[in-house]
């Protein structure tokens, strides 16, 4: 432990009884005063979770036309027309169509603004420099924390301290002033409930924090339920449901390919792996990313192998993510099977202790998504 870095807010977790692990080189809080309760609590009212182990980078250059220009050869998305102050959600592919990380990008005017996985960011930051026209310049953001404050009431709570946010959609991005600083703030966060995420001086991440934790509705929230958050939103863990071998179709994410880049569109193409994906939007995956969900009480979590048979025959797929839906009231899970076993209501087995289990293939999400839109 002694190893593992810390984020600006360490010592607010240890004062309010986090119960601190390592993840992705970090020592962060898993929980606080548990994770069923802190589940139903970002459901219900409002959560406030420390992310600031993300990495967060700034791409400058001579345009913002020429930044998504450079952008756009490691992204299959449309980072050209994404509007001032919009932000959206992207990939880095790898030339074999694969996905090599998940991250938000913004459009802050005369820059983009990126936040990347927290394992993936060392490399993802090499990626770039090494591959961007050196006219664009990448600047890991080193001086800030990362707040994620979710659920129904948080438009309420953090509009008190900032009214602006309140006027805020889904994705919009903005800058507001809070006690003399600068909060960097998008209307968007990882639990399927709405809510923002802020990026905040490291130096009052802590006043910040306590600012918003002095509201009624808010609690703090650790790891573990923000797991059980974005798995009953039927949101993507990178390195588990999705990773280097993963390709976007297969996984779900087409969605996140505008019609401009897709083929025939005015910019098609230009992003590595691009005639893998391709072929994957013409012809169709081999396999999908499903929900699903486990007969029983009994969760089944990643790497249980899944079957088409209750007796016999070899591995169909695997179960990348799963575990107790507090919302859900039983266990849920994500997995790959193959396409013609893909469709929701499809019988298939997971083997668990020895003994194989019927599992239901479910749609995704389990919860619905209360974005603000």
């Amino acid at each position: 432990m002694a190893d593992l870095l810390r984020t600006p807010l360490y010592d607010l977790h240890l004062e309010l009884g986090g119960k601190m692990v390592g993840f992705a080189g970090y020592d962060m809080p898993v929980q606080f005063a548990g994770i069923m309760s802190e589940h139903t609590h970002t459901r219900t009212k409002a959560g406030l979770f420390d992310v600031s182990h993300m990495g967060q980078v700034l791409l400058k250059g001579p345009s913002y036309q020429q930044i998504a220009e450079a952008f756009e050869t490691l992204v299959p998305m449309d980072v050209l027309d994404l509007e001032e102050g919009r932000q959206r959600y992207g990939l880095f592919t790898n030339t074999q169509g694969g996905i090599e990380d998940d991250l938000m990008f913004a459009n802050r005017g005369d820059h983009l603004f990126l936040v990347v996985n927290a394992a993936c960011k060392a490399a993802d930051i090499a990626h770039m420099k090494a591959t961007l026209d050196p006219s664009i310049s990448v600047e890991p953001v080193t001086d800030r924390a990362l707040l994620a404050l979710q659920g129904p009431a948080a438009e309420a709570v953090l509009s008190d301290l900032v009214p602006q946010v309140a006027e805020m959609r889904f994705m919009d991005v903005g800058v507001f002033d809070w006690s003399g600083c600068d909060l960097w703030v998008s209307r968007s966060g990882y639990t399927g409930e709405d809510g923002y995420e802020i990026s905040a001086p490291a130096a009052q991440a802590e006043a910040l924090a306590r600012a918003l934790l002095a509201h009624e509705d808010v609690e703090p929230i650790g790891l573990g339920a923000r797991d059980s958050l974005r798995l009953e939103g039927g949101l993507c863990l990178y390195g588990h449901d999705i990773d280097q071998t993963t390709r976007p179709i297969e996984a779900g994410l087409g969605w996140a390919i505008q019609k401009t880049r897709r083929p025939g569109g005015a910019r098609a193409g230009g992003f590595p792996g691009a005639q893998h994906v391709f072929s994957d939007m013409a012809g169709g995956p081999l396999r999908r990313r499903v929900g699903l969900r486990p007969e029983g009480r009994a969760p089944m979590r990643e790497g249980v192998e899944l079957y088409a048979d209750a007796e016999g025959g070899q591995p169909i797929g695997q179960i990348t993510s799963g575990g107790f839906g507090p919302t859900v009231g039983g266990p849920v899970a994500m997995g790959y099977v193959p396409v013609d076993l893909s469709d929701p209501g499809t019988r298939i087995y997971g083997e668990l202790r020895g003994k194989r289990q019927p599992v239901i293939v479910a749609p995704l999400p389990f919860v619905a998504a209360g974005f603000k839109r």
